[in-house]
């Protein structure tokens, strides 16, 4: 499994991500919910401006299988409290089904956290549905803990917070491209 970036000048590699960025929703909120929540416009423009350094420190990366197929991506990108300190947001990841359970994840998270690192962020955090127990369970398996909820004002999700602070004895490393 190779971790990589996104090509930024591929459509076809934007448009991936926001289709599977709705795939996501739609497990999460289900079909109806998932599909009427953003337009594919809106999901390819919002990969567009993860990648757009005047508009956000961020990374969107991908897990390439050995036959070169994308089968996952997260997307990472530098945030700020309210009091202005800042953290890091994993705010999106999808494995697609058939390549589920062998780590992927897990490889595009530790991937996501040694971003973060080398842009001294000293918490990572992300956001998701209470009900999306097999990521609550790998953010627990590394350290995160539920922080915060509230219930979503559009589709009346409870939404959860899982926060991990680094400190010297947990910085992430990259994984290897065999890895």
């Amino acid at each position: 499994m190779q971790i990589r970036e996104i090509d930024a000048g591929s459509e076809a590699e934007i448009d991936l991500v926001a289709q599977r960025m709705r795939d996501t929703l739609i497990e999460v909120e289900g079909p109806e919910t998932g599909v009427a929540l953003y337009t594919m416009d809106w999901l390819r423009d919002r990969v567009r401006w993860h990648l757009d350094p005047g508009k956000a420190l961020a990374k969107v990366l991908l897990a390439v299988d050995a036959a070169g197929q994308i089968v996952g991506h997260t997307i990472v990108r530098r945030e700020s409290t309210e009091a202005g300190v800042p953290f890091g947001l994993v705010s999106t990841t999808y494995v697609v089904p058939a390549s589920r359970r062998f780590g992927i994840a897990q490889q595009l998270l530790t991937a996501g956290e040694a971003w973060m690192h080398q842009h001294a962020l000293p918490v990572s955090a992300t956001w998701t549905s209470s009900t999306n127990t097999p990521l609550i369970r790998l953010y627990a398996r590394n350290g995160y803990a539920q922080v915060e909820q509230h219930t979503h004002a559009v589709t009346g999700t409870l939404m959860v917070k899982l926060e991990k602070r680094f400190d010297a004895d947990t910085q992430p490393v990259l994984p290897t491209a065999g890895g």
